[in-house]
């Protein structure tokens, strides 16, 4: 075919309206040349035995986009550059790790995602990238679920039926042309929160070529209070950055920083090591919390208050005007005018070491006293930022706009992208019932979800490990997001819906380098973009300080509310209810609760006598005319009247695993409302819903031990400074053995592996526990398991409570197989499927268990984990749970067996990386390295409170921790000698505080 005739038909294609220009060319015989030379695998069905009108409706699709776009052509190979040297050959069962990042919930964590033959199966943290600087959390961990989940959208969806991306590609285009007529006036897109540079520009790209149209951001977790605060202290709108290792004294303001904001990883790590003690490093940071509920940031707290959510805005602003910011309130009576006063000097006295930092639900006033209070204590540990997110707004107040318009029936084309609203918008806002006044609606999205289901479109979206795309961190450096595997059911990035929409269709890498080709951090340079990829993120885009400079008039807008409060929240591990379905998060112990498969009513033992309430109880919440009904969970910690509401359960259409677990308290969250109010009752309903929880200790009354046990121990700094053995005091008599007295250490020659765990580093929030369940092909177990105490984890984080149940102390103890020298599980067992390595290691071997469970029994710690029910194979109720389904037998670590019914199995000390770090090292002719070796719990760890490695070699990271005067081995009066130990907690009140 000549140039010209082909030059004249695309010029055809690219007129209007599509179908005439398809109509007039069918039967050119010009034009059946143009489609076997571009188009030659379809020419030939498109061109049999088939009418005209059967041709067009089969051929449209393709043809419009490719004359639309001047053709989509064929692209080489796309290239993945790994984090590591890549070898000059692929080698099987050699893994390979790629820098990308993980953004679940937004912001980028840095990961790098380790591959086996092209099939991701771990994710670790970054070591260089200063959001996660080589640790995770659990979420990012359990991400690697959510690619290869079976209940996943695959297919694109017409009214319910499967259908074509052609076909809904050239629906959306035409009726885009429809809308340009009038500017786009009736058009809306509904995204999340854009924290991608390239969506940005897309964004503007796409409001350019519809300038009357509108881009509305909504998430149920948002910046919006944070956001005016802001504008309130500084007039304009900036995030906080936070430094805590510049932190002396911290102040939290019911904020969770340790687990549930932007950068958290990173601030766990940087507050973790303002707390480890050794000998030479007695130092310790302090903190106080007045929280609304218990988080891991008040656990951790050496100081913690217990307030109702609207007495935190009296607190901040008694604490503002205590440091001479203009301010009027009063201090709420719940806060004890002592502890106020004492800690009030202390922060005086730090100056510029000090920090206040407000939780993210909390109030505008709330944040901007916090801005006030840094600035007046000429804080150096908070810096300030452009805002991450993409042109922040309102996002509640747009979204009740969004409503409006539907409502008024003045949108006829709504797109939303990756957002969820039917299921999690504000109750009265009645999202669902104006939605269905929309003509035309598109849903871009990984599961065919609540709002999918009321959509004329659904097109499935790529998991993160699938796409090219790009993120900003809590800092603003960028992340360059490449994907591991092609995606496993033809999902589209949302770069790629957007690019295809507006007539010029591109694959994901083409737009995201694109974009980088006219940044002048990377520009054209192809050493820049390949460095860019190969450490994770691009340099020199994190977002420089801004100088700014407080000076509000700060007044009261909800302190000293009166009567029973109702808090909502985002879960700890499912958060808003985007993860509902992943089986990892939904059996992970809440930290704190360690309830799983389900959410509750939270409610202090204090109301909970008051209404005359039990555990399980059912009970009646009704709030502003709504009324849900719900389960009680009596928590220590939680102030008095106060209901706090998790957000994320009572799906209907999230998947297999998560429809109908715990209860939708978005029924009663509304738009005025979505954090806190006053205004809510409690009543008993009758009956009750059994809540399961991997641990039931509560409140110990004036001891920190369990049972007459010395399990867990605590102590204050200062003691520990006049005598650094008074937590490992000296034993008057023989220990009280239940076996022998073992051999000496010195015939383990060569490697002996041990394990120490920093209890005054770790904060609880799990991520080990599901690190290692990925790493080891851990199963699931279901609700009714966990019950029956059957759960699979080979780490769990013990919690204790020590003193009242109003204000308790809280202690975390992660518990793994001890790997006892002296181990009373091996003489038990009649086949020797646990037996000693010449290294040491307590080990299984799993095809010699026939399951009699006397090693279980044998096992004073209780960390050995029995398969019942073959729960690798899956059982009725959780067959898309488990390894045997096969999208899932691809998420299996290959180095680790999938044990089968009637196994038992515990915490190998990663005993495959050992291997694997061993053979290396023997290939090289030396000895293993200190550090070499990573174990998953301990290379997750955010707080870096694990330590692992030869014991043998003095030098080691972790021999030197044994040595500490507070190390200490649980349950040593057994002379079981456990190569796992703990450094004891310490903590640092404020001595003029009396408890």
């Amino acid at each position: 075919m000549n140039r010209e005739s082909k030059e004249r038909i695309e010029e055809q294609l690219n007129g209007k309206p599509l179908w005439r220009s398809l109509d007039e060319l069918a039967d050119k015989p010009e034009f059946h040349q143009y489609l076997q030379d571009e188009f030659p695998l379809q020419a030939k069905a498109w061109l049999g035995k088939m009418d005209r009108r059967s041709f067009i409706r089969y051929a449209t699709g393709t043809l419009a986009l490719a004359g639309l776009a001047g053709g989509c052509r064929w692209r080489p190979q796309e290239k993945i550059v790994p984090y590591v040297k890549q070898p000059e050959d692929e080698v099987l069962g050699v893994p390979v790790s790629f820098a990308t990042a993980c953004t679940s919930r937004g912001p980028a964590i840095g990961i790098l995602a380790t591959s086996h033959e092209n099939r991701p199966t771990k994710i670790e943290g970054n070591p260089g990238h200063p959001a996660s600087l080589g640790g995770t959390d659990a979420i990012t961990q359990a991400s690697l679920y959510d690619l290869y989940d079976p209940d996943r959208s695959q297919y694109i969806r017409n009214l319910g039926e499967i259908s074509s991306w052609d076909s809904c590609i050239f629906a959306i285009r035409e009726m885009l042309l429809k809308q340009r007529e009038n500017g786009g006036a009736n058009v809306r897109i509904l995204s999340g929160t854009i924290y991608s540079p390239t969506l940005h520009q897309q964004k503007q790209a796409l409001l350019k070529m519809l300038p009357q149209a509108k881009w509305i951001q909504y998430e149920p977790v948002t910046r919006d209070m944070a956001r005016q605060g802001a504008v309130i202290a500084f007039g304009q709108d900036v995030q906080p950055v936070y430094h805590f290792d510049k932190a002396d004294r911290i102040v939290s303001l019911d904020s969770d920083f340790l687990m549930s904001m932007p950068g958290s990883v990173r601030y766990a790590k940087d507050f973790a090591d303002r707390r480890r003690v050794r000998e030479d490093m007695t130092e310790m940071n302090r903190l106080y919390s007045v929280a609304s509920w218990p988080t891991v940031t008040s656990a951790n707290a050496d100081h913690h208050l217990a307030v109702k959510p609207s007495d935190v805005e009296g607190f901040a602003l008694a604490l503002a005007s205590a440091v001479g910011v203009s301010a009027q309130g009063s201090l709420p009576a719940s806060v004890p005018r002592g502890w106020f006063d004492a800690m009030v000097a202390d922060l005086k006295a730090n100056g510029s070491r000090s920090l206040v930092v407000p939780g993210l639900h909390q109030s505008p006033v709330v944040h901007a006293a916090a801005h006030a209070i840094n600035q007046a204590l000429g804080s150096q540990a908070v810096t300030y930022i452009e805002p991450i997110e993409a042109a922040p707004t309102d996002q509640m107040k747009d979204l009740a706009g969004l409503v409006e318009d539907m409502k008024g029936k003045r949108v006829e084309m709504l797109l939303i992208l990756g957002a969820n609203p039917v299921y999690n918008a504000p109750a009265d806002l009645n999202f669902k019932e104006y939605l269905s006044n929309v003509l035309f609606k598109v849903h871009l999205g990984n599961y065919v979800d609540e709002t999918a289901g009321e959509c004329i479109w659904h097109i499935p979206e790529t998991h993160y490990l699938e796409n090219w795309s790009d993120a900003k961190a809590f800092d603003g450096t960028v992340s360059i997001v490449q994907p591991l595997v092609e995606p496993l059911y033809a999902g589209k990035s949302v770069h790629e819906f957007i690019a295809a929409m507006m007539g010029e269709p591109k694959l994901g890498y083409d737009i995201i380098r694109g974009y980088w080709q006219s940044q002048e951090q990377i520009g054209a340079s192809e050493e820049k973009w390949t460095i860019a990829l190969n450490e994770g993120l691009v340099a020199g885009t994190a977002s420089p300080a801004k100088q700014v400079t407080a000076n509000p008039r700060l007044q009261p807008e909800a302190s000293g509310a009166k009567g029973m409060q109702i808090l909502f929240l985002p879960d700890a591990t499912i958060w808003d209810g985007r993860f509902s379905n992943n089986a990892w998060l939904q059996e992970l112990p809440k930290p704190l609760t360690t309830l799983t498969w389900d959410n509750a009513a939270m409610i202090a033992p204090a109301t909970a006598k008051d209404l005359k309430l039990d555990q399980n109880d059912l009970v009646n919440i009704t709030f502003q005319g709504r009324t849900i009904k719900m389960p009680i969970w009596i928590q220590p910690g939680m102030p008095a009247d106060t209901v706090c509401l998790h957000l994320g359960f009572g799906r209907t259409a999230a998947g297999a695993l998560g429809n109908e677990v715990g209860f939708d308290t978005y029924a009663l969250r509304t738009s005025q409302a979505p954090s806190y109010s006053p205004g809510v009752t409690i009543a008993k309903a009758g009956g009750i819903h059994q809540l399961v929880a991997t641990q039931n200790h509560h409140a110990v009354s004036g001891s920190e031990t369990m049972d007459g046990r010395d399990v867990v121990r605590s102590g204050l700094i200062d003691e520990y400074k006049k005598n650094p053995k008074f937590l490992n005091p000296p034993k008057d008599e023989e220990p009280d053995a239940l076996f022998e007295k073992p051999k000496d250490y010195q015939e383990y020659d060569g490697y002996k592996w041990g394990m120490v765990i920093d209890t005054s580093a770790c904060i609880g929030c799990g991520a080990c526990v599901t690190a290692c369940q990925s790493e080891n092909n851990i199963p699931i177990v279901g609700k009714s398991q966990v019950q029956n105490g059957r759960e699979m984890h080979w780490i769990r984080i013990d919690r204790y409570f020590a003193g009242g149940e109003d204000q308790p102390d809280t202690l975390f103890q992660p518990m793994t197989c001890m790997q006892c020298e002296n181990a009373p599980c091996e003489p038990v067992c009649p086949v020797g499927a646990t037996v000693h390595s010449h290294e040491g290691l307590n080990q299984m071997v799993y095809n010699r268990c026939i399951g009699t469970r006397y090693c279980s029994n044998n096992c004073p710690y209780k960390v050995r984990r029995f398969n019942f029910y073959k729960f690798s194979a899956g059982q009725p109720d959780l067959d898309p749970g488990n390894y045997d389904y096969p999208s899932l037998q691809l998420m299996a670590n290959p180095d680790v067996t999938v044990r089968g019914r009637g196994v038992m199995e515990k915490c190998t000390y990663c005993v495959q990386r050992i291997s694997a770090a061993r053979i290396e090292a023997k290939k090289a002719g030396r000895d293993v390295k200190d550090g070499e070796i990573v174990t998953a719990c301990q290379q997750a760890c955010p707080a870096k409170a694990i330590a692992f490695g030869n014991i043998a070699d003095a030098k080691s990271e972790v021999a030197k921790q044994k040595r500490q005067p507070h190390n200490y081995t649980l349950l040593d009066n057994l002379l079981t000698v456990p190569r796992t130990s703990y450094l004891a907690k310490l903590t640092n009140p404020n001595p003029e505080i009396k408890s």
